[in-house]
């Protein structure tokens, strides 16, 4: 999943304007653009709000065969796209094997009916494929006890929690998962034709997104690790309640701006575009402001709860599903701000709501609440 909120809002055009956009993107369609030899973009339509209507996937030729890299929606019309891809533009040459960047259904819901219709493996991080298999078996677990204490706790109404567990449970995507895989870890290499492909780890949007890195031709398939248009959604969950997602994001973050600066970035969704440690940079200053923005929120309200947090965050109407990832990607910033010793959080003992203040004020009222 990913946020529809533009690092900022305001600025965008100027922000994105930045950027170099050197090729016209396909139509979502099943187009086909060639990158350079042997590297096909298309697109395929997905049928959300308009800032992710697409998802950009990727086929690599090697000698004898292509990969598919990410897979589109599981449903008739990707399935239908992907048969005549492969008829009009593979030359009639067979594909090897599926490569998944992360769990995300748009991208890897369709890789059980690849992988069983031209008998191929999958090739998927550790942390991606077991993520996938936990969420994709354990749609019972929606409305748990758990999960409802964990929203309890951080302020979300009955009746909000309410509507987007109904919402989840009518998703027509989140049962998919493949039988099997191929791990990808860091530092491997998959020599795909003329070209080796690093394996390049992003944390925070997902628990281990394997990004493909071409040093020698400056090509990077990155997934949503790194998108031109929006931020990708850094969400806390009640699987891990305390978890740091903002950390390992800007860690990662990081990490790219390490990559040679002149690296042609291939994104899941947006167009593909030039000036990567811009892009990166904007990315990292905008979760900062966020950052800023609650730590001034904290000094003006003596105490507060997530929910209030993220109403402060993201003023526009949300949808079931936006809200849930807006509170997820509070939660995370939250997390960064307590795990930094700038916030307290305790739980109420009248509400069993999660409270936090500003540990300057904890200590000034004497360690109560």
């Amino acid at each position: 999943m990913k946020s529809m909120i533009l690092p900022k809002e305001s600025q965008g055009h100027q922000l994105h304007s930045l950027l170099e956009y050197p090729i016209t993107p396909p139509n979502a369609d099943g187009s086909v653009v060639e990158i350079a030899e042997g590297l096909l973009w298309l697109r395929m339509p997905m049928p959300m709000p308009m800032s992710l209507d697409h998802i950009n996937l990727y086929l690599l030729e090697d000698n004898d065969g292509w990969y598919i890299l990410d897979t589109g929606l599981n449903n008739d019309t990707t399935r239908q796209l992907w048969l005549t891809v492969i008829e009009q533009h593979c030359n009639k040459k067979v594909i090897k094997g599926v490569i998944c960047t992360h769990f995300h259904y748009d991208h890897s819901s369709l890789a059980s009916w690849l992988m069983a219709t031209f008998n191929v493996p999958l090739y998927m991080t550790f942390g991606e494929f077991y993520m996938l298999k936990t969420l994709s078996n354990n749609t019972a677990a929606l409305g748990s006890d758990n999960q409802l204490d964990f929203y309890h706790r951080a302020g979300l109404p009955r009746d909000e929690l309410d509507v987007i567990i109904t919402s989840c449970r009518k998703d027509p995507f989140i049962k998919f998962s493949p039988p099997s895989f191929n791990r990808l870890r860091e530092g491997d290499v998959l020599t795909i034709g003329k070209r080796r492909w690093q394996i390049v780890i992003g944390e925070g949007h997902s628990p281990e997104h394997a990004c493909l890195y071409c040093e020698a031709d400056k090509l990077l398939l990155a997934g949503d690790q790194l998108l031109p248009n929006i931020s990708s959604n850094i969400l806390v969950s009640e699987l891990e309640p305390q978890g740091q997602p903002l950390k390992n994001w800007l860690r990662s973050l990081e990490k790219l701006q390490t990559l040679d600066p002149q690296t042609l970035v291939l994104p899941a969704h947006g167009p593909v575009f030039r000036h990567m440690h811009l892009r990166v940079q904007q990315l990292i200053d905008h979760h900062f402001e966020q950052l800023d923005i609650l730590r001034a929120f904290a000094l003006q309200a003596p105490e507060f709860n997530a929910y209030q947090a993220m109403k402060h965050l993201f003023k526009r109407a949300l949808s079931p599903i936006e809200s849930m990832m807006a509170l997820g990607e509070t939660l995370a910033h939250l997390n960064w701000l307590e795990s930094n010793d700038e916030l307290f959080c305790q739980r109420k003992t009248d509400s069993g709501i999660n409270s936090y203040l500003l540990t300057d004020k904890k200590l000034a009222a004497g360690n109560t609440l």
